[in-house]
């Protein structure tokens, strides 16, 4: 119908055609206003069907992570894939993608959690994939084109895997390996050649817990990168002592132990700018019916003690969350949130990735109809952004398991 009336007032006189787009640009801000005109009014636009290649893109994505993998000064994706061929995502600049998995080495594992780093020390980022069912990892060396050759044999230890962190765990400058399993995490040492030694025992606790996520960063506000993991169980914290030694301080640090909770993924990030890292679990009800499905907000007090915060800082829902980021969606200078999901009932339907918006303070709002358009769908199980267009603006790629992986342009 707007399109009718568009042309009808073409054919009108001159003279009053500025009076008639006045008329338009009022229909354009009325609740009539169609789903195209509203993406053009969001801070993001759907680009998957003009800048992905969509078939090769509705396996069962489990994670992604970015890097400039062919060294040609533009972010790429590396996919991967639960028994299916890993997928290699090779931008031309423009945040146009085409399918380069031919230059991974042809294997189908139960691939869960990416890593990204230069372990050779040949100034090319290689890439390891931790795998869960068939207990075999992954290490894939970079031969300095983005064509990867298969060094699985490099890593001392296999094992029910669901999470991989990289980071220099014994401050020798080399990229270290942490991986969280079913059983007693490992860390994996450099040597330097792109070799690794196993170090759990001298390095880590005794604890068998089932691990879904790792992430680093300094909690305690010491310097030193300590240990955040998500389990299916209780969630820990583990504090570095300076020398890459790692301690079990969970219970002194972390509020409501005896609250059952099956976390998927856990972040680090500072929500209410006051130069510390606070927490958030994403959180499912899967494996254990009295787990809370509620995602949890911990606020840091600048010592690496926590309060929880959820019930009065977070919305309440029962998305069945199985990824989070923080990120500024809205562009104001805070960490906002976006979590991917199984299910949204709390809201009604499927809603595979939701937005929450900071208010600067750390008070989380959902916004997600005003910052993503209504064509985002799957099974949200990963994000990642990266400026992958090159116009200065942050964009996001979305791994959906079982539905085609999307991607969203910042405008």
């Amino acid at each position: 119908m707007k399109r009718n009336i568009e042309s009808n007032l073409l054919k009108l006189s001159v003279c009053i055609y500025p009076l008639l787009l006045l008329v338009v640009s009022a229909c354009n801000n009325s609740n009539g206003m169609t789903r195209d005109s509203q993406s053009e009014n969001l801070p993001y636009r759907d680009v998957t069907s003009s800048n992905l290649p969509g078939t090769d893109l509705e396996g069962l994505s489990m994670d992604a992570a970015v890097s400039d993998l062919d060294q040609d000064g533009d972010p790429d994706i590396v996919i991967a894939n639960e028994f299916g061929l890993n997928i290699l995502l090779l931008n031309d600049g423009t945040g146009l993608f085409t399918n380069e998995s031919s230059r991974f080495p042809d294997s189908s594992r139960d691939s869960e959690d990416i890593g990204i780093a230069d372990f050779d020390s040949d100034g090319n980022p290689d890439i390891v994939i931790v795998s869960e069912d068939d207990e075999v990892n992954e290490l894939y060396f970079n031969q300095g084109n983005g064509e990867f050759s298969d060094e699985s044999s490099r890593l001392p230890v296999d094992g029910v895997s669901n999470a991989v962190d990289v980071f220099d765990i014994n401050m020798d400058g080399l990229p270290d390996i942490l991986i969280g399993n079913n059983g007693q995490n490992v860390i994996l040492i450099n040597d330097g050649e792109g070799g690794f030694r196993d170090e759990t025992g001298d390095r880590l606790p005794s604890i068998e817990d089932i691990t879904q996520d790792v992430e680093i960063g300094d909690i305690d506000g010491d310097g030193h990168p300590d240990i955040l993991v998500g389990n299916e169980d209780a969630n820990r914290v583990l504090i570095n002592n300076g020398s890459g030694v790692f301690e079990d301080q969970s219970d002194s640090r972390l509020p409501l132990r005896d609250t059952e909770e099956e976390t998927r993924e856990a972040k680090l990030g500072d929500i209410d700018g006051d130069g510390d890292l606070d927490i958030f679990f994403a959180n499912i009800r899967g494996f254990n019916p009295d787990a809370v499905r509620q995602n949890r907000l911990l606020v840091n007090d600048g010592s690496g003690v926590f309060t929880d915060v959820t019930a009065t800082q977070l919305p309440e829902d029962e998305d069945r969350s199985f990824t989070a980021l923080f990120t500024d969606a809205d562009r104001d200078g805070d960490l906002d949130i976006i979590t991917g999901n199984v299910n949204g009932s709390n809201f009604g339907g499927n809603t595979p990735y939701r937005v929450y918006l900071n208010d600067g303070n750390g008070n989380f709002t959902e916004e997600t109809s005003s910052i993503f358009p209504e064509s985002i769908s799957g099974r949200g199980f990963d994000i990642v952004e990266a400026d992958f267009n090159g116009d200065g603006i942050q964009d996001y790629f979305f791994a959906s398991r079982g539905s085609v992986d999307q991607l969203l342009f910042g405008q």
